[in-house]
C-alpha cells in the first residue's frame, strides 16, 4: 500500500464519520431506513468519486482501492454510533424517570476544576458514586452530572476531589428554540444526562496531587505579577482557556473581536516550545532531542487539559521530530491528515467538535493558501508579510463554516488579527518563559510576567477599540448545510484542480454571490410571523420584507439566549420597532445587543398602527394583531372577560395564550382556526377540548419555534430528541 493509499483511507474514515450526521447529529438509534438511506448515499458517493477520477487518469486507484475505501468509511460510520454515550443501567439520571426534579444528596469525584460561568455560577463535571434521596439511602449509582453552585460558595473544586452535594437533580430540557443553544444535546455529547444545582456542599475533602498543582502555581505566579485580570489572560494564552479561568467579560471581550484561538492552546505554542527544546538541545544527537521533545509537548498537553486543538499540534509536533531524528521531510498535508485520523479513532465524536473541525481547517489553511499569499506579498519584508498573510490564510477556509454555525461575520476579525499578532507573538514567548520560570521560582516569574504588563495592556485596548466601533459584527443569516458543503468543494478544486486554480478569481466572486444574494432576496421578500418561548412566556418576531416588529421581547434573558440566536439566524442587523406592555421599561439594556429603531410602550386600549401592522391591547389582557390579512388574538392575562364584548364573535385566525390551561369559556366568544400554546406540555383536556373543535393545535414544548408565513402558512421547528 503506497502513500497516497494509506492518505485516502484515511480520508474514507473520515467521510464515513460525517455520514452520521444524516443520522442527526449523535443520534444513538437511527431507523432501519436512516441506514438503508445513509449507505446508498455513501455508495453513490464512491461511485461518483471513482467515475471521476478514472476520467482524470489516476490509474493509482484500482477496484481493489475503491472496495477498500467504502469498508473503511462503512466502519467508521459503525464505530462512530457504537462510541455515542448512552447511560447504563444505573446511571442516575434514571432516578428521574417519574419526576422532573429532585431534592438528593450525591457523593462521587470532581472530573474537572471549577469554572465560573456566564450566569456567575460556579460549574464543573461530577462522577457520582452514591446517592441518598427521600427514597434510598447511599444508594450505588454512576454517571456525569453537570454541576452548578452559587458563586457566593467561593469554593475551588479539582479533578479527583471526593465531594458529597446535596442540591436540586434535573433532566435537561430539550431546546424549545432550534437557533438557541442546546443544552441537552450539549450535555449528551460530553455522556451526561442530568444536572445538579448544588444547594449545599456537605463535605469536600482535600485534593489529591495532580498536574492541577503546577497548573495552579504558574497560573498564580503570573497573576501575582500582572493581577487577576491581565495575569489570566497570559495564563490562558500560555495555557490555553480550558486550564485557565478566564473572566468571563475578557473571554466575550476577544471573542467578539475574532481572537478567541488566542486562548486556544494549540500549533503556535507547540511551534514557540519545540522552538525552545532545539534551542537549548542542539548540541544534543538527534534521538535524544526528539526523546525530550516528546516529554516536553506530552507534560504540556497534561497541563493545557485534553483538547482537541493541542492534541493535533502535538501530534504533528512529533511527526516533525521524528522526520527530524530520521533526517526525513516531513509532508505537511499528510501529516495533518494522519494527526487528525488518529484523534477521530481515539474519540470519532470529534468529528462534530467546532474546535477539531476549526483547528484543523485553520491549519489547512496554513499549509495551503499561507506559500500562496506569501508570494503574493513578496513586495513587503518577509517578517510584516508573514503577520498579514498568516490571519488570512486561515480565515480564507474557517469563513464558511463560522457563518454556518453562527451566522455572523466579525467585520474587524482579519485586520485585528493582524494588527494584534506581534503583541501576541512576544506575550506569548514571554508567557512561556514566565510560566516556566514561575514553575521553578515563582517571585521571579511574577518579576518577568509583569514586564509583560503594558504589551498585554495595548492588546486590551486594542480589542476594545475594534469591539466598540459601529458595524464590529454583522448577522449574515443561516448558510445551509449543502450550500457551504459545496463551498469547500470549489475550494477543494481551486486547490487541487489547475483549470480552476487559473480561475480562482472569478470562482470566489461566485461563492461569494452565492452566499449572499439568495440570503438577501429570501430577507427582502419574506412575510412572516414567528412565535418563541421564553420561560414559557410568547415572544412575537414579525417579519415584513426587510422590516422587522418585536413584540413582548422585554426581558434581558429572553433577548439574550432566545430573541438575539433568532435574529442572527434570520440575518436581522435592526429591529425597527419594538413593542412592551410595561409603560416603566428600561430600554437602555437592549441597546447593548442590536439597534432598536422605534420603542412603543403599548399602554391599555391602545391602538398602534405600523404599515401593515395594527395592534389593539384591550385592558392589559387582551392583544389583537392584523397583519397581512392575518387576525391574531393573544390572551395576555387570565382575566379577559372584561376585554371581551359577548355579543361579538372575534373568529382569529390564530388563538394565542401562556398556559396550560384553557377555559373553555374563552372559546364562546374567541373562535380560531388554530392554537398555540407556549407552554412545555398543556392539560389533557385542553388538547381534547380543542380536537372536539376541531381546532389545530400547538404547542412550544412539543412543536418548538412557530411560524407562519405568505406562501406556506403554519410550520413548526420541533427540536430533535433522540
Amino acid at each position: 500500500m503506497n502513500r497516497n493509499w494509506g492518505l485516502a483511507f484515511c480520508l474514507s474514515y473520515s467521510i464515513g464519520l460525517f455520514f452520521t450526521g444524516f443520522f442527526g447529529v449523535t443520534n444513538p438509534h437511527p431507523s432501519i431506513w436512516q441506514w438503508i438511506t445513509v449507505i446508498f448515499g455513501l455508495l453513490l458517493v464512491y461511485f461518483l468519486a471513482s467515475i471521476i477520477i478514472q476520467r482524470l487518469n489516476y490509474k493509482n486507484f484500482t477496484h481493489k482501492f475503491w472496495l477498500i475505501a467504502v469498508i473503511v468509511a462503512l466502519f467508521g460510520m459503525i464505530y462512530l454510533q457504537l462510541r455515542i454515550p448512552q447511560p447504563n443501567s444505573n446511571d442516575i439520571s434514571f432516578l428521574l424517570t417519574n419526576s422532573k426534579s429532585q431534592i438528593v444528596t450525591v457523593t462521587g469525584k470532581a472530573l474537572s476544576e471549577s469554572r465560573q460561568t456566564a450566569n456567575q455560577k460556579i460549574q464543573f463535571w461530577f462522577a457520582s458514586q452514591q446517592v441518598t434521596t427521600s427514597s434510598l439511602t447511599n444508594q450505588s449509582v454512576e454517571g456525569k452530572l453537570y454541576v452548578t453552585l452559587p458563586a457566593s460558595k467561593k469554593v475551588e473544586i479539582h479533578a479527583n476531589q471526593v465531594i458529597t452535594i446535596q442540591g436540586v437533580l434535573y433532566l435537561p430540557k430539550p431546546n424549545t428554540n432550534p437557533s438557541s443553544f442546546n443544552f441537552k444535546a450539549y450535555l449528551a455529547r460530553q455522556g451526561t444526562f442530568a444536572g445538579l444545582k448544588g444547594l449545599k456542599l456537605i463535605e469536600i475533602q482535600q485534593p489529591p496531587w495532580g498536574l492541577w498543582m503546577i497548573r495552579q502555581r504558574i497560573v498564580s505566579s503570573l497573576r501575582q505579577g500582572l493581577g487577576d485580570s491581565y495575569g489570566s489572560i497570559l495564563g490562558s494564552i500560555v495555557l490555553g482557556r480550558q486550564a485557565v479561568d478566564l473572566p468571563i467579560e475578557v473571554r466575550e471581550l476577544f471573542i467578539k473581536t475574532g481572537l478567541a484561538h488566542v486562548f486556544a492552546a494549540s500549533g503556535f505554542q507547540v511551534a514557540l516550545l519545540l522552538g525552545i527544546v532545539f534551542r537549548l538541545t542542539r548540541s544534543l544527537l538527534p534521538r535524544n532531542q526528539l526523546i525530550i521533545g516528546i516529554i516536553v509537548l506530552v507534560f504540556y498537553v497534561g497541563l493545557t487539559g485534553i483538547q482537541p486543538s493541542i492534541l493535533r499540534a502535538s501530534l504533528m509536533g512529533i511527526g516533525v521530530l521524528i522526520g527530524m531524528c530520521k533526517n526525513r521531510k516531513t509532508y505537511s498535508n499528510g501529516s495533518l491528515i494522519l494527526a487528525g485520523t488518529i484523534l477521530l479513532i481515539f474519540n470519532p465524536l470529534w468529528i462534530w467538535d467546532l474546535g477539531f473541525q476549526l483547528s484543523f481547517l485553520a491549519t489547512l489553511g496554513l499549509i495551503v493558501t499561507l506559500p500562496i499569499l506569501l508570494l503574493w506579498f513578496d513586495w513587503l519584508p518577509p517578517t510584516i508579510a508573514t503577520i498579514v498573510t498568516i490571519p488570512l490564510a486561515a480565515s480564507v477556509w474557517t469563513f464558511p463554516l463560522l457563518v454556518y454555525s453562527f451566522s455572523i461575520v466579525l467585520t474587524y476579525s482579519i485586520l485585528v488579527n493582524i494588527i494584534t499578532a506581534p503583541l501576541i507573538t512576544i506575550i506569548s514567548i514571554g508567557g512561556i518563559i514566565s510560566a516556566v520560570t514561575g514553575f521553578i521560582y515563582p517571585s521571579l516569574g511574577s518579576a518577568i510576567a509583569f514586564l509583560f504588563y503594558y504589551p498585554i495592556h495595548f492588546l486590551v485596548k486594542i480589542i476594545t477599540f475594534f469591539n466598540h466601533l459601529p458595524g464590529s459584527s454583522y448577522a449574515l443569516g443561516k448558510l445551509p448545510l449543502s450550500l457551504m458543503i459545496f463551498i469547500y468543494l470549489l475550494m477543494l478544486l481551486i486547490w487541487l484542480n489547475p483549470w480552476f486554480k487559473r480561475r480562482w478569481f472569478l470562482v470566489s466572486l461566485f461563492m461569494l454571490a452565492l452566499t449572499i444574494i439568495p440570503i438577501t432576496y429570501s430577507r427582502l421578500n419574506l412575510v412572516q410571523i414567528t412565535v418563541l418561548s421564553s420561560s414559557n412566556k410568547p415572544v412575537i418576531i414579525i417579519q415584513d420584507r426587510g422590516k422587522v416588529t418585536l413584540i413582548n421581547g422585554d426581558s434581558e434573558d429572553a433577548f439574550k439566549y432566545t430573541i438575539i440566536p433568532f435574529l442572527t439566524q434570520q440575518g436581522i442587523n435592526q429591529i425597527d420597532s419594538a413593542i412592551t406592555f410595561k409603560s416603566n421599561f428600561d430600554w437602555s439594556n437592549l441597546a447593548n445587543y442590536i439597534a432598536v429603531n422605534n420603542k412603543i410602550n403599548l399602554e391599555n386600549n391602545q391602538t398602534v398602527n405600523l404599515a401593515n401592522i395594527q395592534l389593539d391591547l384591550l385592558n392589559s389582557s387582551l392583544l389583537k394583531l392584523r397583519f397581512n390579512e392575518q387576525f391574531w388574538v393573544w390572551i395576555i392575562s387570565n382575566k379577559i372577560q372584561n376585554s371581551i364584548d359577548n355579543n361579538i364573535k372575534l373568529s382569529p385566525n390564530v388563538l394565542l395564550w401562556s398556559s396550560k390551561y384553557l377555559d373553555q369559556k374563552w372559546l364562546i366568544n374567541i373562535q380560531p382556526k388554530i392554537a398555540i400554546a407556549t407552554t412545555s406540555d398543556p392539560l389533557s383536556s385542553t388538547k381534547n377540548l380543542l380536537q372536539q373543535k376541531q381546532i389545530q393545535f400547538y404547542w412550544t414544548g412539543k412543536d418548538g419555534v412557530i411560524q407562519w408565513n405568505s406562501k406556506q402558512g403554519i410550520k413548526t421547528y420541533a427540536p430533535e430528541v433522540y
